[in-house]
C-alpha cells in the first residue's frame, strides 16, 4: 500500500557525489513541470493511501520557484510535505534562513539536510548553517549523515574475524561504481534476499520526469506518462515483475542465476550485487 511518492524534482545537482543513488551532477538532466507535478499529485488522491509528499533529487532548490508552488500544491491537497537538501544557498545563516522561511510558511512537515563529508568538508558546512537557520525558524529539521564506508576489523560475533564494511553507504548507482573498490566482499551465493525495500508490498515510490515509478534506484513498476500512476499502483504484484519476482524469492543470487547473468564471485553487499546485475 502506497503511503509515500518522492518526487526527484530535477536529477540536476550542484555536486556529483560518489555515493549518489541517482547519479546526480551538474550536468545531469531531468526536471518536472509545473503540470507534471499537478499530475502526479491528482495521481496521489486517486490512489487513496498517499500521505506523504517529498521533494528530492539531485538538488530540489536549484529550481526554488518550481519547489516553492510543488510545496503549496500538495499542502493545499493534503499531503504532509518532506524536503531532502544539500543546502548549498545557506553561504550564511542569515541567508539559509531567507530560503526556508518561505517553506516553513508553507507548512513544510521535514526537512532533511545532507550533512556529510561528501558534501563538504569545511567545519562549518553550509548544511550546519542550514541546520541552525532552520531551528531558529521553528522547522522539524534533521541531519542526513552518510560516513564513507571503510574496513573495519570483525568482533567477536563475526565469522573467522573476517573484515566488515563500515558507514552508512548503500551501494547502489554511482556508489556501486566508485566506492566498491578495495572493500572485502562475500560471496555471490549469499545474496539470497533483498535486505532493504519491501519488494511485495512497497509503501513509496521514487516518481522523475520521465515518468519512472522507481521502487528502488532503477527498478520501476512502469511508467506513468504512458500509464496513471494510481494504476501501476494497483495493478504492482511483485510475483509478475520480471525483476521483482526473482528478488522476492531469491535475492539477487536467483535474479543473476534466472536471467543467465554473468557476474563476479563476491560482492560488498546484496545493494552491491543486484544493481550490478540489473545493470
Amino acid at each position: 500500500m502506497l503511503t509515500g511518492i518522492h518526487f526527484i524534482l530535477s536529477y540536476q545537482c550542484v555536486s556529483e557525489c560518489d555515493h549518489c543513488f541517482v547519479f546526480g551532477s551538474p550536468n545531469a538532466r531531468g526536471t518536472f513541470t509545473r503540470a507534471q507535478i499537478q499530475c502526479v499529485l491528482d495521481e496521489a488522491k486517486t490512489i487513496g493511501t498517499v500521505k506523504q509528499i517529498y521533494f528530492e533529487g539531485g538538488e530540489p532548490t536549484l529550481f526554488y520557484p518550481l519547489l516553492l508552488e510543488s510545496v503549496k500544491r500538495a499542502r493545499a491537497n493534503g499531503f504532509d510535505v518532506g524536503i531532502v537538501t544539500n543546502a548549498y544557498f545557506a553561504t550564511t545563516e542569515d541567508d539559509a534562513a531567507l530560503w526556508l522561511a518561505p517553506l516553513r510558511d508553507l507548512g513544510v512537515n521535514d526537512l532533511s539536510i545532507s550533512d556529510d563529508a561528501f558534501h563538504s568538508s569545511e567545519e562549518i558546512s553550509p548544511a550546519k548553517r542550514a541546520l541552525n537557520a532552520a531551528r531558529k525558524l521553528g522547522m522539524p529539521v534533521g541531519a542526513i549523515c552518510i560516513e564513507p564506508p571503510r574496513v573495519e576489523s570483525a568482533g567477536a560475533s563475526r565469522e573467522k574475524g573476517k573484515p566488515v564494511v563500515g558507514g552508512d553507504v548503500m551501494f547502489r548507482g554511482r556508489a556501486a561504481e566508485k566506492l566498491t573498490r578495495d572493500l572485502p566482499t562475500r560471496s555471490w551465493e549469499e545474496f539470497t534476499e533483498c535486505p532493504h525495500e519491501d519488494l511485495d508490498n512497497p509503501e513509496r515510490v521514487h516518481v522523475d520526469a520521465f515518468g519512472n515509478a522507481h521502487i528502488c534506484q532503477g527498478l520501476t513498476m512502469g511508467n506513468l506518462w504512458q500509464t496513471p500512476l494510481a494504476t501501476l499502483a494497483q495493478n504492482y504484484r511483485a510475483d509478475a515483475h520480471p525483476i521483482c519476482a526473482p528478488l522476492v524469492v531469491g535475492g539477487p543470487a536467483l535474479l543473476a542465476t534466472e536471467y543467465n547473468v554473468p557476474h563476479a564471485d563476491g560482492y560488498v553487499d546484496a545493494c552491491h550485487f543486484c544493481f550490478s546485475v540489473r545493470k
